[in-house]
């Protein structure tokens, strides 16, 4: 799997996990560790995908 593929199944990952346009920072935390990129990285996919973040631990968000 190239680069490019693995963040697209990262992008469809965010958007099942997100529930009314927002997603948890611990349920980004968790795609981050199982995907095995960096929480900043899967931050900025999740604000191009317009998806809201909240219950963020570390007021990152």
């Amino acid at each position: 799997m190239d680069e490019e593929e693995k963040i697209e199944k990262i992008k469809d990952i965010i958007r099942e996990e997100a529930i009314d346009g927002a997603i948890t920072c611990a349920v980004a935390h968790k795609i981050a560790k199982k995907e095995k990129i960096s929480i900043r990285r899967v931050g900025k996919l999740i604000e191009r995908l317009d998806i809201k973040i909240k219950h963020c631990q570390l007021g990152c968000f």
